[in-house]
């Protein structure tokens, strides 16, 4: 008999999630396509984001692009288990989303411009999938380190979820939250799309601008 996983469609409880473990994954010190440095400490100037939107792989892709932005990778955010592997994430027994660690210049490139990105490029009404892939692995998030950056995140949601519904949409369903656990993700991850050029990326927005005026 097939029992389904429970855990592909709620998150788990603490007394449900795995145990993970001290050591941090993967060892890479440089992004391999900006020449940065992919772990802290960065420098004092720049700012912080964590965004979730389904495969990590292309949304990575998408700010690595960005003018402004120092470095990115990808990771494990917003669930439980410390240093989880990309298996453990798969399960649903973390309460991890697949993520994107975003450090950028906010004197180059405002929050409220990756925001727009963010909401764009994928597809926000969704919970606990995008398009084809399904889980917990996959909800679209925001996690941010400030209350100023919280309040943004949260006006710019309630500005596009109102562009969403004109366009026939149904509601957000993006966690946003100040959230400052980051595991990174095992090397093979790492600016995967740079590594494959014919990788998957599942990344599908509405085709409904996001038009902040913050």
């Amino acid at each position: 008999m097939f029992f389904a996983n429970p855990f592909k469609t709620r998150l788990p409880m603490k007394s449900e999630a795995l145990a993970g473990r001290n050591t941090p994954l993967g060892g890479l010190k440089q992004h391999c396509v900006l020449g940065t440095p992919l772990v802290p400490p960065f420098p004092e100037h720049l700012s912080r984001l964590v965004v979730g939107m389904g495969c990590f792989w292309g949304a990575e892709r998408l700010f690595w692009q960005v003018e402004g932005v120092y470095s990115t990778a990808v990771g494990y955010s917003g669930g439980i288990t410390p240093h989880p592997t990309y298996e453990e994430v798969c399960s649903g027994q973390t309460g991890h989303t697949e993520a994107v660690l975003i450090i950028y210049d906010a004197g180059i490139v405002p929050l409220e411009a990756l925001l727009k990105i963010f909401w764009e490029e994928h597809d926000p009404t969704q919970a606990m999938r995008q398009g084809n892939d399904r889980g917990t692995q996959y909800r679209t998030a925001l996690y941010l380190d400030d209350d100023e950056s919280l309040g943004c995140a949260r006006q710019t949601a309630q500005i596009y979820g109102q562009a969403l519904a004109s366009a026939g949409y149904g509601a957000i369903t993006t966690e946003i939250r100040k959230e400052d656990n980051f595991f990174y993700a095992e090397d093979y991850h790492q600016q995967y799309l740079h590594k494959n050029p014919n990788g998957y990326c599942g990344l599908a927005g509405c085709q409904v601008s996001a038009d902040f005026r913050l």
